[in-house]
């Protein structure tokens, strides 16, 4: 038998040469190996997952919308009992009653007394109109030298002559005005409300004082400053529901 020479060149390559592949080859079958069974592992952990996952958006779709579980649902079939009857009804009902018995009230209850027959109505006091009513328009003042509107209408008189109420009517105010003097102002009702000005001090009647048509009240003075230049006389005012009117044109209308 020929004898194998280990050292042998050629045997040497060829063992070199069969010992790579085959490392070559153990390689790559233990990275096979450890691919799959990492594969392996990735796949059940995917699949754990979409369990949890498929588990948790069931029940927040079912907390977050309010789908009733087939529990709920059961219970909302049943017929629920010993449930204190609603007394909302009734109570409402009341209150709307009330309320409207109020209002009944309040609208019912005459916000000012109203003259019956406001007639007869009478000058304040018979004179010569020295300044009319200028209804809005600018006059010269002879006291203050400048111009402006006149109110009223100043009535020529003597000082001491009696001043009479225009109707009938409550006394609202007893004033002394800087400007105007002493003056008292009566509220006749359907909106007319007269001011009697420049009058002396020693007035014949009170606040709240109901007076007639042609009664007394007061005297003519000189206790207007604004209009001391005039001579002795009556300011007389009128106002319909806030407004200054012609008193002439309402006591004599034609």
């Amino acid at each position: 038998m020929k004898k194998i020479n280990f050292s042998d060149s050629r045997f040497s390559k060829m063992v070199a040469g069969k010992g790579f592949y085959i490392t070559l080859f153990c390689s790559l079958l233990a990275i096979g190996v450890a691919a799959f069974i990492a594969y392996n592992r990735s796949l059940d952990r995917l699949s754990s997952d979409d369990q949890n996952l498929n588990m948790h958006v069931t029940t927040s779709s079912q907390n977050e919308w309010g789908f009733p579980n087939d529990d709920d649902a059961d219970a909302v079939d049943r017929k629920q009992h010993d449930i204190p009857k609603d007394t909302t009804t009734t109570t409402a009902t009341e209150a709307t009653t009330t309320t409207t018995s109020q209002k009944e009230t309040i609208s019912t209850k005459p916000a000012n007394k109203p003259i019956k027959n406001p007639q007869p109505m009478v000058m304040p006091i018979n004179g010569e109109i020295i300044n009319p009513f200028s209804d809005g328009e600018l006059v010269k003042s002879k006291t203050l030298g400048s111009w402006k509107t006149h109110d009223g209408v100043d009535i020529a008189a003597t000082i001491g002559d009696n001043v009479k109420s225009m109707t009938d009517g409550t006394v609202k105010a007893i004033k002394e005005d800087p400007l105007w003097g002493v003056c008292i102002v009566i509220d006749h009702g359907d909106g007319l409300e007269a001011h009697y000005c420049n009058l002396s001090a020693g007035v014949t009647v009170k606040v709240d004082q109901e007076v007639k048509a042609g009664q007394v009240i007061g005297s003519v003075g000189e206790t207007a400053e604004i209009e001391v230049e005039e001579g002795p006389h009556l300011h007389f005012g009128v106002k319909k529901d806030g407004k200054w009117v012609d008193p002439i044109k309402l006591i004599n209308p034609l």
